[in-house]
């Protein structure tokens, strides 16, 4: 017998982690875990502004350098956040206990979602939503992602290590029955 925190450190959120009625990790086939990979790197942003949110226009911008992302991708959004080695580090808070980090703003889940039809996303960060969302209007991007009845990897590592496009990452968790989430390995076959 293993008894084991659910969602810890690298890890899947199902649907219905927010959403009931929606996915458990059971309904979830190796199909849907093999997916291309697009890494969009806002680091040096992330870097200046540690409550940096992902915007529409940074992915055209990436877009306009590396193509449309294809239907059914993962989208990852590199921050380097997973380089803080520290719960402390990664919630970031300032003197006055107000946390800082970064997040995917409303506006690039709905594009990702209604306009590229993407597989799943994923991001260094232990949250969807940047701090000042999540601390204002609550955890509403991560609501949405799940609502929409795809699953998304939060504590990702190594994307610096994986190119922008060309890539094929597989996200993979147990099949457990009505699961809300996992502790995921994920990793990418890059070319060379």
């Amino acid at each position: 017998t293993y008894e084991i925190v659910g969602q810890y450190g690298t890890h899947v959120d199902a649907p219905i982690h927010f959403v009931k009625g929606e996915r458990t990790l059971d309904t979830f086939t190796p199909e849907d875990m093999a997916m291309p990979l697009c890494v969009i790197d806002k680091s040096k942003e992330v870097e200046e502004n540690n409550d940096f949110a992902m915007r529409v226009e940074d992915i055209l911008e990436w877009e306009s350098v590396h193509g449309k992302i294809p239907e059914g991708s993962f989208v990852a959004f590199m921050s380097n956040w997973s380089k803080r080695k520290t719960q402390e580090a990664m919630e970031n808070a300032d003197e006055e206990g107000v946390k800082h980090y970064p997040g995917w703003s409303m506006e690039a889940l709905e594009f990702l979602v209604k306009e590229r039809n993407v597989g799943a996303i994923g991001h260094e960060q232990a949250d969807t939503d940047p701090a000042p969302i999540a601390q204002g209007e609550g955890m509403i991007g991560e609501y949405y992602i799940l609502s929409t009845g795809k699953y998304q990897i939060e504590l990702l590592k190594n994307l610096d290590l994986c190119p922008a496009t060309g890539a094929v990452i597989l996200c993979t968790f147990p099949k457990v029955k009505n699961g809300t989430g996992f502790t995921a390995r994920c990793f990418a076959i890059c070319p060379k």
